[in-house]
């Protein structure tokens, strides 16, 4: 027996069974080590971001939009703002399906709405987030104060406001003031780091659009706790949203007003005023207008959005942003490059006739016979063409190229909304030789008949009516070009960058100066002298639409005529008849209302 003993330790020792206990506990000591770790790392240095996690996934955010800041014109008065609109939620995850026809039937009787509404609503479940879906938008008072009367009924139906953008004036200053929309999915993916929410609603045009981040304010909401499996489980309060701040505008009201109604019989056009001296917009109408009221509808069907959009009177285009043939408006430009040229002097008088041929066209008078020997004050009084066919055609394209862009022309003025904006045009040799825009280089040649059009804003000129107004500011305010704007902010707006010197000679300024008095004096536009009123400058125009249309009427003037504090351009699109009949009086109307309130 006691030789059995050696044999049995060798046997161990061949097998390794004796190993085994320690290679076991090696194995939980490393496991559990790893766990231990494991833990370490999970608890203490990855706890703090599990947590949030965690919180995420226990709590839902229903959003609450804010509050938009309001517009206000120059003297604080509402041009848009925000009312509040009722509404019916469901919160589907508190309802079954089985559970829903009750509901349903008992939100039907007691808010008087149609059972088949409610069915579609929650079927296409809007909101889209799974937390809440709406039933029925703009509850009326009655059906708001008749929820709450038994809202402890209704545990996953509630009753919240909405804000929605109100335009209390209508179509007023439409195109200025712009509209507000729902962002687009795409718009969503690259907003939604700036605290946009799917449901938010965006500045499409106008002011709404170019001020976006000073108006739109921060959303809130309501918080609640879910389980594991989605529901929910109670409300953890509700998150202010943020307001977001008011704009003040340079437009005034009084004038702004007046220049809608100045458009009222008039098939289309345009009316602007501003402050010659800091370029501040008093005044932007348009004509056909649209009511951005349209857009703040909750519901709006396809035949809606088709009837405005496809609309060939375009209703959203902005005529005073939209470039026209100017006619005898662009004459003083005519007159710079003369004068500035150095080849037609201050003193200068020419001969005018009945016609003049250039090319294979004679170019008529307006009056058929012409003015007999004038000069420059005289020929834009009488508005003689045949003056300024001589002028235009002895300078060439080039000088009169260089003096419209001294004036702002062929580029965009700089306001706030210019993506809005046409650049026009002001044809030359240069342009011409390069194809004009639509044909091979080369193939177009500038011709003496482009060179007598261009001469008096005919045909290879398109202008602005805010172009205009901001080139009639120059000879208003003494030779400086100033950048139109709707809101003043706390922009220098007469700082050099803003308020640019133009290389004009004194004598050039001062001579175009005196013709346009001698205009409203006893000349085109004598329709404004006005008793008890303040000398007006100004230049009528009638201008043939080269598109086909029926002639375009035109009046663009200044006040006071010493020391102008506005100006005023008025375009009646296709209204034939000349500026003295129909855009004048346009002007006169806006000039009247600036008057009462300069006064008051």
């Amino acid at each position: 027996m006691s030789g059995s003993r050696p044999l049995g330790r060798a046997n161990q020792r061949h097998s390794g069974l004796g190993q085994q206990p320690k290679v076991l506990f090696a194995l939980v000591l490393l496991f559990s080590g790893a766990m231990v770790a494991r833990l370490t790392w999970l608890q203490l240095l990855e706890g703090a971001r599990y947590r949030e996690l965690a919180d995420e996934n226990r709590i839902r955010l229903v959003p609450r939009s804010p509050i938009r800041g309001r517009l206000l014109d120059r003297q604080g008065r509402v041009l848009a703002s925000s009312k509040l609109s009722y509404n019916l939620y469901l919160q589907p995850r508190l309802v079954s399906d089985v559970n829903w026809p009750g509901l349903r039937d008992s939100l039907s009787q007691l808010l008087n709405l149609p059972k088949q509404d409610l069915d579609q609503r929650r079927r296409q479940g809007v909101g889209m987030d799974g937390y809440r879906i709406t039933l029925a938008t703009d509850l009326k008072p009655e059906q708001v104060l008749r929820f709450r009367e038994q809202a402890r009924s209704f545990e996953a139906a509630q009753v919240d406001v909405d804000v929605l953008r109100h335009y209390p004036h209508g179509t007023l200053a439409a195109h200025v003031l712009g509209y507000t929309q729902p962002i687009t999915e795409k718009e969503f993916k690259t907003l939604a780091d700036q605290g946009y929410e799917i449901r938010d609603r965006i500045g499409r045009i106008g002011v709404e659009a170019a001020y976006e981040p000073h108006l739109r304010g921060k959303w809130g909401g309501q918080m609640l706790e879910v389980n594991a499996m989605g529901e929910v489980q109670r409300s953890l309060g509700d998150k202010p949203s943020q307001a977001g701040k008011d704009l003040l505008l340079t437009l005034d009201l009084d004038l702004q007003l007046a220049a809608e109604k100045a458009l009222e019989d008039k098939p289309g056009g345009a009316v602007v005023a501003l402050d010659p001296r800091n370029g501040a917009i008093r005044a932007m109408a348009s004509r056909p207008a649209f009511d951005p009221n349209f857009f703040s509808k909750l519901v709006t069907t396809q035949k809606e959005y088709d009837k405005l959009f496809a609309s060939s009177s375009k209703p959203l285009l902005s005529r005073a942003m939209n470039a026209y043939d100017p006619g005898s408006t662009w004459k003083p430009v005519t007159s710079m490059a003369g004068m500035e040229s150095g080849k037609f002097l201050p003193d200068v008088r020419l001969k005018t006739a009945a016609c003049i041929t250039y090319g294979g066209h004679c170019f008529p008078d307006h009056n058929g016979v012409g003015f007999g020997t004038i000069g420059y004050e005289d020929a834009l009084r009488f508005s003689s063409n045949t003056f300024f066919y001589q002028v235009g055609v002895g300078v060439g394209s080039k000088a009169l190229y260089e003096a419209a862009i001294k004036l702002g022309f062929d580029a965009r003025t700089g306001i706030e909304i210019g993506y809005e904006e046409s650049k026009g045009l002001v044809g030359h040799q240069a342009w011409a030789a390069k194809g004009r825009g639509w044909a091979e280089a080369g193939t177009t040649p500038w011709i003496p008949e482009d060179m007598a059009s261009a001469s008096i804003g005919q045909s290879v000129v398109q202008i602005t009516p805010l172009q205009l107004a901001r080139a009639y500011a120059v000879f208003a305010n003494g030779g400086f070009l100033v950048t139109p704007h709707l809101a003043d902010g706390a922009i220098d707006w007469t700082s050099s960058l803003r308020r640019i010197k133009v290389d004009i000679k004194p004598s050039t300024l001062a001579t175009i100066r005196r013709g346009l008095r001698k205009v409203v004096q006893d000349g085109t536009g004598s329709g404004l002298n006005l008793p008890n009123f303040p000398q007006v400058a100004g230049k009528t125009g009638t201008a043939e639409d080269s598109t086909g249309g029926s002639d375009h009427a035109w009046f663009a003037c200044f006040a006071p005529y010493q020391s102008a504090e506005i100006v005023v351009v008025a375009f009646a699109q296709n209204t034939p008849g000349g500026g003295s009949v129909h855009a004048l009086p346009m002007a006169r109307q806006v000039l009247q209302a600036w008057n009462r309130t300069r006064s008051s």
